[in-house]
């Protein structure tokens, strides 16, 4: 099919279809006097029309000159922004986009390409499909209410939102409310006040301790159940362990975690209550007792050397042979870790935990004060060297614990190993926990479970860490709610990180 140009310049159908190649379709394409404007399958091309024309063999096909070494190729997932300008002297279509500057850093920047008046209805229209495109399954222009921990990790948070955060928030037409905690605790209170229908998501510039301070905030309003599945609770990196910031979106270099938060899908995913006394906290990331909890919570002084001071404690402890003796009583899912294997590659859709009550849902096995289950299973563990449960893949940069973990299906990973397998075999499993190999590790126990009781013996005191937190030495118990908590993901429902396959 042959047709001809129209008086603005602007090329129609038939002999531009070599310009549009393979992985778009005519509406895909903007094609201008001496630009076309392309949408493929995962990127946007900026081709020069002219140069084009002139080096085009008539007997050559389409896709063939469609992408040129001079073309401007950017990556769908690097679109933050696009609109048609306008001005009294000049119209244009400006594509603002993460641009890199190294592996770890990327910068909004804005290509700008005139139009023609005659073109400005096509080009709303194509600009319209690009952002679909380019935000595909995740909300545009999202409503962030922002808050910085200023002593968070190595204390350079606020920094880090300024100069590689923000500019991205900006660039992608987000609207933004940012502020400072002030003191321990404080982001309970903010969460507990927060208007939810102002905002699509709460993004935390920190550690996992402000994070977990959301949702535990969240819990405590009146009508927890819907703040807690209505509002999204985001991480980026401002701590020493940044494991949600990991897990959702697979990075913690600040600027790149930014992009995937601006693109991301509202993801359901799993949080646990822990009762203790007459006390009862919501986790979002992890429990631990043992080694990793002193590692954690054992490190603080370490602070100021990031993630390297969970290496430094893990050798000082490994070198000692802790031990810690415990009392386990477990609400067993999937027991076997060929069963595991087999469960990963299912999914299980949450339950609407709105439509039952509106505080937080009630425990189905009790609390730490009453009688163990008949059903549970009891196990001694006289010789415990690590007990860790979690609900998401990645702990921090360097542990990647559970990679049979998934955001929704309703259990929690277990894992366990005894202390006396040895310095060079607890050094293996952690090493493997680095690489996401660890879980075929023939000492590493490794189980789906609904729901636990730990009971410390033998030890007048000790740590144990609820993401991140430390909490009084003494018995607790866990249980899961399926669903109940709200994050934005790169990938819809699914984890960014080593897998079992």
């Amino acid at each position: 099919m042959s047709t001809s140009s129209n008086e603005s310049g602007t090329a129609l159908a038939g002999e531009n279809d070599a310009f549009i190649g393979l992985g778009a379709s005519a509406d895909d394409a903007l094609l201008l006097d001496s630009q076309s404007l392309t949408i493929r399958e995962d990127s946007v091309t900026v081709a020069d029309r002219r140069k084009a024309s002139k080096k085009r063999d008539p007997s050559c096909c389409g896709p063939n000159v469609a992408a040129k070494s001079g073309d401007e190729k950017i990556s769908l997932h690097n679109v933050l922004w696009a609109r048609v300008y306008i001005s009294e002297d000049k119209s244009a279509v400006q594509i603002t986009h993460a641009k890199a500057f190294g592996k770890r850093l990327v910068k909004p920047a804005t290509l700008s390409i005139p139009i023609a008046e005659s073109d400005l209805e096509k080009a709303d229209q194509w600009v319209e499909r690009l952002l679909a495109r380019a935000y595909e399954g995740a909300q545009q222009a999202k409503r962030l209410k922002v808050l910085i921990n200023p002593n968070g990790g190595p204390g350079a948070a606020e920094k880090t939102y300024r100069t590689e955060i923000e500019p991205i928030f900006t660039a992608a037409s987000c609207a933004v409310d940012v502020e400072l905690t002030q003191y321990p605790k404080h982001a309970i209170k903010i969460a507990q006040e927060l208007d939810i229908d102002a905002y699509d998501a709460v993004v935390c510039i920190s550690g996992d301790g402000i994070p977990h301070e959301v949702f535990n905030g969240l819990g405590k309003r009146p009508d927890a159940r819907k703040a807690l599945r209505s509002i999204a609770v985001c991480q980026l990196p401002g701590g020493s362990g940044n494991g949600m910031c990991w897990s959702f979106t697979g990075t913690d270099a600040a600027s790149l975690a930014a992009v995937a938060l601006v693109k991301g899908k509202r993801t359901h995913f799993d949080l646990v209550s822990i009762t203790q006394g007459d006390e009862r906290i919501l986790s979002f990331l992890s429990q631990s007792a043992g080694i990793t909890a002193e590692l954690d919570l054992g490190t603080e002084n370490l602070r100021w050397m990031g993630n390297t001071r969970f290496t430094v404690g893990f050798l000082q402890r490994v070198v000692a042979e802790r031990l810690y003796p415990t009392e386990l009583y477990v609400k067993l899912a999937i027991e076997s870790k060929e069963e595991i294997r087999r469960h990963a590659s299912t999914h299980r859709e949450p339950p609407d935990h709105t439509c039952d009550g509106t505080g937080l849902p009630p425990l189905q096995y009790g609390t730490v004060k009453d009688e163990v289950p008949d059903d549970w299973v009891k196990e001694w563990h006289p010789k415990m060297g690590n007990f860790w449960c979690g609900n998401m893949i990645c702990m921090s940069k360097d542990v990647h614990y559970f990679p049979a973990a998934r955001p929704n299906d309703g259990y929690m990973d277990l894992t366990t190993w005894d202390g006396n397998v040895g310095r060079i075999k607890a050094f293996s499993i952690m090493l493997g926990a680095e690489t996401g190999r660890n879980f075929d590790h023939p000492q590493l126990n490794y189980r789906k479970v609904l729901a636990y009781r730990f009971v410390p013996k033998n030890q007048k005191d000790g740590y144990i860490s609820i993401d991140g937190e430390k909490i009084q030495f003494a018995p607790f118990q866990a249980e899961i709610h399926h669903g109940l908590g709200v994050s934005l993901s790169l990938r819809h429902n699914s984890f960014e990180g080593p897998t079992i396959t």
